[in-house]
């Protein structure tokens, strides 16, 4: 029974269908699912061994071994063309009755082969009258049997839980995702390249910590049942480097997972992937000077223009000058009120809820905000979605962030700079707060009464000495949405968190191209 002619899109039926295939194809002694097969050249490389010497409609003396998943097929009476996916792309294959062994091609290609199954095929390579280098099959060999259709060629994934949930197929059949993929593969190698060129080391911290500590922010917990106590997921890697800044590590960096029980939207993921970078003897200024180049070493090195399109049209261009400018500044510009930071807390709330209402901004405030907090809701709700350009907002008030150096001018802020571009912060870096006495006063006035949450071993660290240094946190995913142009951080995400399917997702669809 050929798929293609079935009536029912039912991919029940369609399961039942291949099933049968596969059990035929056993029945005859052969298991449809090998261990193994001699690939020689993906399919870019294939296409750029082609000598284009060769007359049209001629084989190359160049053979070739591909192997991947079938896309399309086309059964043309006496042959068939088909197009397999592997990572480097898609290459076309031109199988014939007279090429293969005799029988093969009707009693076993024809029958058994189906749009998603995967093969390895061996042969020359020509050109077909429309120019598209192709493999000659002399043998072929199913590798992996396909029991379930994949989505539509012309429509695909188009409901995103589903491409969220199951990815494998979004990257079969979404372009754009597969390569945004492989691109975020590269940049997170160029960031490491980029490091390492510097002197950078590589360390890896613990993902349970006794304390959850190095940023703000709700945990996840769990119970560690070997030492019987309560740990929790990291949401930061900070205070573990510094201990190795303490230690000699004047140059040091970690890549990895930090987790935050907190909310899902289209900028935020409870498990993402964080950059921290420390340097022994540096500054935020010093940073500002790294996070630049990094970026425009991917700009250069990976992406090739430092121009980044906007999905409303716009452009970002990140080889210009990078604007500089006071958190307190944006905040006033905001609002309107330049004397804002002179009033109390409950006339800050006035002024705000009166701009919010006069603007008709579909924005609530919380009444329970502190004085700080009022202050730093404007800043995120009215400052930095604008912020499109590259922005470094620097003099941070000091109540945001306990690990940071007291501006020597002004001790009501920091020495620290938030890199907004694309309406969103990419970059938080800090001069790292490295004298002890102030450090316990800044942590003990952000836990309040739960002196128990004070990582007293950070602490006794920094009683050992930590050099002066800057500090940096670099979003991965959200650096991602920047280069790539993703519209949701889950996109950028290979499988995002997402709540427990209660039922079986599968994937229908009919495949009507196939033949």
């Amino acid at each position: 029974m050929n798929e293609t002619n079935s009536a029912a899109d039912n991919s029940h039926d369609l399961y039942a269908v291949r099933k049968g295939k596969l059990d035929r194809m056993r029945a005859g002694g052969f298991d449809p699912f090998r261990a193994e097969w001699k690939q020689t050249h993906t399919s870019k490389e294939a296409v750029e061994s082609f000598d284009p010497n060769t007359p049209e409609g001629e084989n190359s003396q160049h053979e070739v071994s591909v192997a991947g998943r079938i896309l399309v097929y086309r059964l043309m009476g006496k042959a068939s063309f088909l197009k397999i996916l592997d990572r480097d792309g898609i290459i076309q294959l031109y199988v014939s009755r007279d090429a293969l062994p005799e029988g093969v091609y009707n009693d076993d290609f024809k029958k058994n082969i189906d749009i998603g199954d995967i093969i390895g095929a061996r042969g020359k390579l020509f050109k077909t009258k429309t120019g598209e280098i192709t493999v000659r099959v002399s043998e072929y060999k199913m590798l992996s049997k396909s029991l379930r259709p994949l989505p539509e060629k012309w429509h695909g994934l188009t409901d995103d839980e589903q491409r969220y949930r199951q990815r494998y197929l979004d990257l079969i059949v979404n372009q754009d995702s597969r390569k945004r993929f492989f691109l975020r593969s590269r940049i997170v190698r160029q960031i490491r390249e980029f490091l390492w060129e510097r002197g950078f080391v590589e360390v890896e911290t613990p993902c349970l910590n006794a304390i959850a500590g190095g940023a703000a922010a709700r945990p996840f917990i769990t119970h560690f049942n070997a030492l019987d106590c309560t740990f929790y997921l990291r949401i930061a890697l900070e205070l573990y480097l510094k201990r190795m800044l303490v230690g000699g590590f004047d140059r040091v960096f970690e890549m990895s997972r930090v987790f935050r029980n907190e909310g899902l939207d289209r900028k935020h993921n409870p498990e993402f992937t964080m950059l921290e970078v420390y340097q022994a003897y540096s500054d935020y200024r010093g940073m500002m000077e790294m996070i630049r180049s990094m970026i425009l070493s991917i700009c250069k090195n990976i992406l090739g223009t430092t121009t980044i399109e906007r999905a409303d049209g716009g452009t970002i261009e990140l080889g210009g000058e990078w604007r500089e400018v006071t958190y307190s500044e944006l905040v006033k510009q905001a609002i309107g009120h330049e004397h804002w930071f002179e009033y109390s807390r409950d006339e800050k709330m006035r002024v705000y809820e009166k701009f919010i209402s006069d603007n008709s901004l579909k924005i609530s405030v919380d009444p329970k905000l502190e004085d700080h907090e009022i202050t730093d809701d404007v800043y995120g709700k009215l400052v930095e979605p604008n912020l499109i350009q590259p922005t470094f907002v620097t003099q941070i008030p000091r109540q945001l962030c306990p690990l940071a150096k007291l501006n020597k001018d002004n001790p009501n802020v920091l020495d620290v700079f938030e890199l907004c571009i694309n309406g969103q912060e990419i970059a938080p870096a800090y001069s790292e707060q490295n004298d002890p006495f102030i450090q316990r006063e800044m942590f003990e006035a952000q836990v309040g009464e739960e002196k128990q949450n004070l990582d007293e071993d950070f602490l006794t660290a920094l009683e050992y000495g930590m050099p002066p240094a800057g500090g940096m946190g670099v979003g991965i995913d959200r650096l991602v949405i920047l280069l790539t142009g993703a519209a949701n951080i889950r996109d950028t995400i290979l499988f995002p968190s997402l709540k427990p399917d209660t039922g079986r997702a599968e994937a229908s669809g009919s495949n009507k191209d196939a033949g």
